[in-house]
């Protein structure tokens, strides 16, 4: 599970910075700026819902120092 977290956490960085990079190589005349940043929305999105079934079904315990 962690290594699933740290892929996903990977994917939104990459995500990030690309659209960073087109913003800055295009000078906002083109779309995917917008394209990078929604895969990165998508992302987070799909994160949260799986940290939150993760948490659900016991993969992740609430106890503090394990």
């Amino acid at each position: 599970m962690r290594f699933l977290v740290l892929l996903f956490i990977a994917f939104i960085l990459v995500s990030l910075f690309s659209a960073l990079y087109f913003l800055l190589k295009d000078k906002g005349r083109s779309e995917r700026t917008v394209k990078a940043l929604t895969v990165r929305v998508v992302l987070s999105i799909l994160l949260f819902a799986l940290l939150m079934l993760g948490y659900r079904f016991g993969f992740i315990s609430h106890r503090l120092g394990s």
